[in-house]
């Protein structure tokens, strides 16, 4: 009996990872690379996209850093429009940018509900809006074509002062299954990624000091989640044959209960 890889290669493909200068964004857009795909890096940190495109680009990959705010859709649609001149249509967009501001309701931080809104949701939905039309033509071209949305477990479970991220990112992961009824039928897969808790540096902006508190006290109980651990699942994603679709991966570290 032969064993068959059903893993293609992301060679040809032109990925666009929004949240690139650092964290999940970053390490997944190196493995893009590193398996073929051209990465258009998106973020508003001009310093950090460079040095990660000359990384990229010293390892023998393809990188273009496209500085732009994810919040403001002109200068989505302007990016979009510098992806396609310079790299090629777009047929995998990592829909990655977020930002996470736990803190108790009774606070009033509405300064900070309002950020995790214009990052998670309006710029999550813009995103889509840019870049959808190349999608479906990657499709219907014969190609694969893929939409991954960096959601959250905190989509699914109940944190104590994480109720406005929580709901930022079920918001996420509810709008992935109603755009899989849309795009399925065009063969554009729609994934959502709801990762648990990882080392990465989405932790360094939370001002809560209990959330702080909590999450120095887990790392001596819990060997937390890698970036480079999701990076290899969206890379996966994308490399799987254009009929399957992983539409909801939920990973967790072993020992996160």
């Amino acid at each position: 009996m032969t064993v068959q890889t059903v893993l293609s290669s992301l060679e040809g493909r032109v990925a666009v990872v929004t949240g690139a200068s650092g964290g999940l964004g970053a390490h997944t857009a190196e493995v893009l690379a590193a398996r073929g795909a051209k990465v258009a890096l998106l973020a508003r940190s001009t310093d950090r996209l460079e040095e990660l495109a000359k990384k990229i680009t010293a390892d023998g990959g393809t990188a273009l850093a496209v500085t732009t705010d994810v919040t403001d859709p002109q200068a989505v649609a302007r990016a979009a429009e510098r992806v396609r001149a310079e790299l090629g249509r777009p047929d995998l967009v990592f829909n990655n940018a977020g930002i996470m501001l736990p803190a108790p309701v009774t606070e009033h931080r509405t300064d900070q509900w309002q950020q995790q809104v214009d990052l998670n949701v309006t710029a999550a939905l813009t995103t889509l809006d840019v870049f959808v039309d190349d999608l479906v033509a990657a499709a219907e071209a014969g190609g694969p074509a893929d939409l991954i949305n960096t959601s959250s477990i905190a989509a699914q479970y109940l944190f104590p002062t994480f109720a406005v991220y929580g709901a930022t990112k079920a918001f996420v992961t509810h709008l992935t299954r109603h755009l899989r009824t849309e795009l399925g039928p065009k063969d554009v897969r729609v994934s959502a990624l709801e990762p648990g808790i990882v080392g990465t540096d989405l932790w360094d902006k939370v001002t809560d000091q209990g959330a702080k508190d909590w999450y120095a006290g887990a790392q001596g109980d819990i060997e937390f989640l890698r970036p480079q651990d999701i990076a290899e699942i969206v890379a996966f994603t994308a490399a799987l044959p254009r009929h399957v679709n992983l539409q909801q991966v939920t990973v967790m570290p072993t020992r996160q209960g």
